[in-house]
């Protein structure tokens, strides 16, 4: 029995191993491989595929797991710790881009409610394609990355009115008050039920289903909590996509989010490829053809007025002219819920013909464009801020206190204020290390400037915050942020100001290291290779290498780069003869428990070593460790001993250690 939707999967798949092995080479990104995939399987390419609404179902799946996932590394604190972003940044580009494309559809001669739905249109972005740019770019963390999901995250609310108001644009009124008050009260509903859920349900769900150690259950459960989320929030009106991230969210609150996103990322890959595709397949090459220059021309159109009014928007928030324009350059395309509206203009009779394969055709490319115009923005930006602009705007609008650092020389400047940026502060701070903080999140400026921490707001791509912090007497700075661009760049900044700075660089990844080596920084860190440091450090401490050794061979690793781990085959001549395997002998540690026999008594009196074959390293009394005990020292109840000797001997001590009568109890 042939399966039409089956011969249609092998066909896209095996067309999309093609394309995007050839845009690997070319080091095109994968979601222009999928879009040309679906271009030429498409009904207007070489219409290999039958199943058209089967895969446009399994294109929303995909959207629906790539927000579910996005909820899961997100949470309830760190929405709430961008909801202006999401409620004044998001309100302010939606309302301008509206207006804007509205007077210029008068302009055109649109009537005034094709000219409205036509604002609706262009005011939304692209969720899937954004968002999973800036995933792998490693960026969601980073000020543009947040300021940009919060945008969108509105965007992908504002689509339920727009949908309920498009009626009213062709006269046809309706029930729409009642339908407003009804879409009210089941969006107060829905986000009760995820607080309930989040707080008491879902986390006792998943600890019984954990219980099980089942792996088939769990993912099973995960999936269907993230598709029951979404399928509630659609039937009461609002979107899949926003029902999905809601989900998400409710995990995310749970200890299980880790492992659920393990589950969940291999379908998210599969099912998400299937959206990028059936937009591609959108598009109809004939009619592009037949007007390249006017749909070119409409798609740079959309792509510029955006980039100008997100950028705008986010400058009103306070953020730095760079971070805005990253913003406003990720946020320059026509998204998909665009095309789902356009289905609803269609049936109202507000865009037809030519004008909607305008539309599509537009879009489509615009979409196409993003992942070059995110790769290229932090290029673009620099090339901005060269102009002459007024400071204000190059350092942000925030009302932060700029109180000027203290003259002072042979100071620390720490770059960013995360986990490791608080980090190196604290350290500074007790080594009584002068220092300054450099930090573009204003709430962390103003919160810490109250505990009296010499931070101060900035954006650190601009010479001017770094001459604000004296950068040309410090002696050391540390770059801690989560930008890989900006770091780049801050980089190139410090070293042209202070060529004589010690410039220590965190960075993620190993592939980051060679350019900021080449841009001047002494030393960089990278997130990856000190994990693996720190995790072969204890293991050779369990397997008895004498400490000085392992931190000969640590300070060997990063005195040369981490070159060990970056190749395989190289062998340390200072380890490659050590006998690392000790079978027979293990290290324990023994309680000693108030009435124990080994109470009051010395090493020299109960002969462990000569009578078990155990030596006692060292002993905890208190918060003291008392290392080579004296023989003559007495025990006393509660110390911890630290034994070394084969298990079966330290087994024997281990009975001396507690109390003679609660193990004949026993």
């Amino acid at each position: 029995m042939e399966i039409p939707l089956l011969n249609d999967i092998v066909v896209i798949f095996g067309l999309a191993i093609a394309v995007l092995f050839i845009c690997h080479r070319l080091r095109v990104p994968a979601v222009v491989g999928f879009l040309l995939t679906g271009i030429f399987v498409g009904p207007y390419g070489l219409g290999l595929i039958n199943a058209l609404h089967e895969v446009e179902i399994l294109a929303e799946i995909g959207v629906v797991l790539l927000l579910f996932t996005i909820g899961i590394e997100f949470s309830f604190k760190r929405m709430l710790e961008i909801k202006k972003s999401i409620l004044m940044g998001g309100s302010i580009q939606v309302l301008l881009t509206l207006l804007v494309t509205f007077l210029i559809a008068r302009q055109l001669g649109q009537p005034i409610g094709e000219s409205v739905f036509i604002g609706f249109l262009i005011s939304l972005s692209s969720t899937a394609i954004v968002l999973k740019l800036i995933q792998e770019r490693a960026e969601v963390d980073s000020p543009h990355g947040r300021t940009t999901l919060g945008i969108l995250i509105f965007q992908d609310i504002i689509i339920v009115p727009m949908i309920l108001v498009t009626p009213l644009l062709t006269g046809a009124t309706g029930n729409l008050g009642e339908s407003i008050l009804l879409l009210i009260a089941k969006g107060i509903g829905i986000i009760g039920l995820v607080f309930v859920s989040a707080k008491w349900i879902i986390p006792q769900v998943l600890y019984q289903i954990a219980q099980t150690r089942s792996q088939e259950l769990f993912i099973l459960s995960i999936v269907v909590i993230c598709l029951a989320v979404a399928w509630v929030t659609s039937s009461a009106g609002l979107s899949l996509a926003l029902g999905a991230f809601l989900a998400g969210l409710i995990i995310s609150e749970s200890e299980y989010s880790h492992q659920a996103l393990g589950n969940i990322l291999p379908f998210r890959d599969v099912f998400t490829s299937f959206f990028f595709v059936s937009i591609g397949m959108l598009l109809d090459v004939g009619f592009l053809f037949r007007q390249p220059g006017t749909i070119a021309l409409i798609a740079l159109g959309i792509l510029v007025l955006k980039s100008i009014i997100a950028s705008f928007a986010t400058v009103l928030l306070g953020f730095p002219l760079r971070t805005s324009l990253l913003v406003g350059l990720a946020l320059g395309q026509v998204g998909e819920f665009s095309f789902i509206l356009s289905r609803t203009g269609v049936e109202h009779g507000l865009m037809a013909g030519d004008m909607y394969q305008m539309f599509l055709a537009g879009s489509v490319l615009s979409m196409a464009a993003t992942p070059f115009i995110i790769t290229l923005a932090p290029r673009l930006a620099d090339i901005i801020l060269r102009f002459p602009l007024p400071k204000r705007l190059m350092s942000g609008f925030y009302p932060v206190s700029e109180t000027k650092v203290v003259d002072r020389k042979d100071h620390l400047i720490i770059i960013g204020f995360g986990v490791n940026g608080r980090n190196v502060a604290r350290a500074a701070r007790v080594a009584g290390i002068p220092y300054a903080v450099i930090e573009m999140n204003p709430k962390t400026v103003r919160n810490e400037q109250a505990q009296g921490e010499p931070i101060y707001y900035g954006d650190s791509t601009q010479e001017a915050v770094l001459q604000h912090a004296n950068i040309k007497d410090a002696r050391i700075v540390v770059i801690a942020i989560n930008d890989p661009a900006s770091t780049r760049r801050i980089t190139e900044i410090i070293r042209r100001l202070n060529p004589k700075v010690h410039l220590i660089v965190r960075s993620r990844y190993l592939q980051e290291m060679k350019p900021l080596y080449e841009l001047g920084a002494n030393e960089v860190i990278p997130e990856e290779f000190e994990t693996s440091v720190e995790i072969f450090t204890r293991v050779l401490a369990k397997y008895l290498i004498p400490r000085d050794e392992i931190e000969r061979l640590v300070a060997e690793i990063r005195s040369d780069g981490y070159e060990m781990f970056r190749s395989l085959f190289r062998e340390s001549s200072s380890f490659s003869d050590l006998n690392l395997q000790l079978p027979d002998v293990e290290i324990s540690t023994l309680r000693v428990v108030e009435r124990s026999p080994l109470v009051g008594k010395s090493l020299a009196e109960i002969e462990l070593r000569k009578k078990y074959g155990v030596t006692v390293l060292a002993i905890r009394r208190n918060s003291q460790i008392l290392s080579n005990p004296n023989v003559n020292m007495p025990f006393c109840d509660n110390d911890v001993l630290f034994v070394l000797g084969p298990p079966d001997r330290v087994a024997e001590v281990a009975g001396l250690s507690q109390n003679p009568e609660e193990g004949d109890a026993s």
